[in-house]
């Protein structure tokens, strides 16, 4: 060879190692580029394979992991086989080429596969292997230096071919391919343990939420268990009934969790905190430009309840326009978002409540009639605290515990008369407005016990043993108390007649039912301790 075909041959080897070094860089950029746009481990790998096809000439490239359960190893992805040649790539540790890669940790060169006796073919994607021109390359996939699969593909065979470069880049690929796997394996772990957290989260609501952990042994309390028994069965609309602070959105969450939506959302919102406009946006949602500020879409509430629960709390306060709304939503499941024009489908339970009178506030007009038949499907009602009386103590007690602790106080104990001024006191805030009075006075309490000073009930202008005080209709006609029925205060006075007043009434019931306490402390609205302090306190 003369020295100009030498030099021209030289030059030929370099173009063509230069040619194959920015094919490589290629490959490899790309590669890098699908491993940290996706956490889909099999599109990763996909793609992979797919880039070794079309910039390195790599064909039926496949990548076969090892179940760490079975000790098989079976293909997870590959390019350019059909879906049953897949399913039959499998191989056990140390057999075939693939097999012996993961046993011996090492690469393997098959430069022509019909001439090799260890290459099992067990895909029969290749045909007759006798005749075939095939160089088949497998390297193994390491983690922590220990094989945990095998990246493999076919080069068709020539007698001048170097493996060498096709190891090293082919090497290089299945350590980048075992880091996806290692961020696949990480993010799975993780989703695992939060779907793990989520449902440990969904069994503790549904425990605080189930109607036994709703305070109240009443008989009126009994009938609300009752019916958050029944409707959390089914799908019906429910509206909740009552006044402010007696639990109207703890019975809401109750009869979620208690129902086949538990695992679904509960989405809450109180039509009552929004202006109009606001209100409509967050209950449909709106469309990007709907409006100046709206700047992207955002789902409403009906979306995101989708599945589960929508709990509307004061239903009473919804303006008329967004009333008719609503209307059409119970009425055919679907509705569009403010400034859009596609219509979204829902499958929500609608729960509502309201401490207003409804019916008033249809016949003058402030609320529609259709909407109120729709929404008043099961209705609840919920007592007020000076109705059930008899749940004061059980209450008082739950409260105490829970606040004393939650404060880390040692307030362990209420006195008879702090009980007394409780049960006498009409609370107009019902159960809220008596956890706030508990929490306070444990904050102020300077013992364990709790006294009736700490317990100024707000709004109370009069003794609390009038304050909202109903007797009973077989008591209500008792005589006025004379000006001499007290004993401890000037005649005349206030405490002096409330006193006096009580002590007929306890003395009439007594007589009713021929000395019969557990009756008369039934009939009088109180628990059979506090009639006993009472008729020690009166010598009856």
């Amino acid at each position: 060879m003369s020295a100009h075909e030498k030099k021209t041959d030289t030059k030929d080897q370099s173009l063509k190692g230069l040619k194959r070094e920015i094919r490589e860089m290629t490959a490899l950029y790309e590669i890098s580029r699908a491993i940290s746009s996706s956490l889909n481990l099999n599109e990763v790998l996909t793609r992979i394979l797919q880039i070794l096809h079309e910039k390195m000439g790599m064909e039926r490239g496949t990548l076969t992991l090892l179940d760490s359960r079975t000790k098989e190893l079976s293909i997870e992805v590959a390019y350019g086989l059909e879906k049953e040649a897949i399913r039959r790539g499998r191989y056990m540790i140390g057999e075939g080429i693939t097999g012996r890669v993961v046993a011996a940790n090492k690469p393997m060169v098959v430069p022509n596969v019909g001439e090799e006796p260890l290459f099992l073919d067990r895909t029969r994607s290749r045909g007759d292997l006798k005749d075939s021109n095939i160089a088949f390359i497998c390297v193994p996939i390491q983690l922590d230096q220990k094989a945990i699969g095998a990246l493999s593909v076919d080069r068709l065979f020539r007698e001048d071919m170097s493996f060498e470069e096709d190891i090293r880049l082919l090497s290089i690929i299945s350590s980048m391919a075992a880091q996806a796997v290692r961020i696949h394996d990480m993010v799975a772990e993780e989703k695992k343990t939060l779907q793990n957290e989520n449902t440990l989260l969904k069994q503790e609501l549904k425990k605080v939420f189930h109607p036994a952990n709703i305070i109240g042994e009443s008989k009126r309390m009994a009938d609300v268990y009752a019916t958050i028994e029944l409707v959390s069965r089914t799908s019906a609309t429910v509206i909740i009934r009552g006044e402010s602070g007696t639990g109207k959105e703890l019975v809401a969450h109750a009869i979620h969790y208690h129902s086949e939506r538990a695992d679904g959302p509960f989405i809450k919102i109180s039509c009552a905190a929004l202006p109009e406009p606001l209100l409509e946006s967050e209950l449909f949602g709106y469309e990007k430009g709907a409006f100046t500020g709206a700047a992207m879409n955002k789902p409403g509430r009906f979306e995101l309840a989708n599945g589960g629960t929508l709990f509307l709390d004061e239903i009473g306060d919804i303006p008329a326009s967004t009333q008719v709304k609503l209307l059409r939503v119970l009425q055919e499941k679907e509705f569009e978002r403010i400034g859009g024009t596609a219509t979204i489908r829902v499958n929500i339970r609608l729960i509502t409540a309201t401490n207003k009178d409804l019916e008033k506030e249809v016949r003058e007009g402030r609320f529609r009639e259709d909407l109120y038949y729709r929404l008043n499907v099961i209705p609840l009602f919920l007592p007020p605290l000076r109705e059930r009386r008899e749940d004061i103590p059980v209450l008082v007690n739950h409260f105490l515990q829970k606040i004393s602790q939650e404060h880390k106080k040692p307030v362990r104990y209420i006195s008879d008369e702090a009980m007394e001024y409780m049960m006498n006191y009409a609370w107009p805030g019902n159960v809220r407005e008596l956890q706030n009075a508990i929490e306070r006075a444990v904050v102020m309490c300077p013992t364990d016990t709790l006294t009736p000073n700490l317990l100024p009930i707000p709004g109370s202008k009069a003794s609390p043993a009038l304050a909202g005080f109903k007797p009973p209709p077989h008591v209500s006609q008792l005589d006025e108390p004379g000006p001499d029925a007290g004993t401890g205060a000037e005649p005349g006075s206030l405490p002096d007649m409330v006193e006096g007043l009580e002590k007929k009434m306890i003395s009439r019931i007594l007589e009713q039912t021929q000395g019969n306490q557990r009756k008369a402390a039934k009939l009088l609205g109180l628990t059979e301790r506090m009639l006993g302090y009472k008729i020690k306190k009166y010598a009856l």
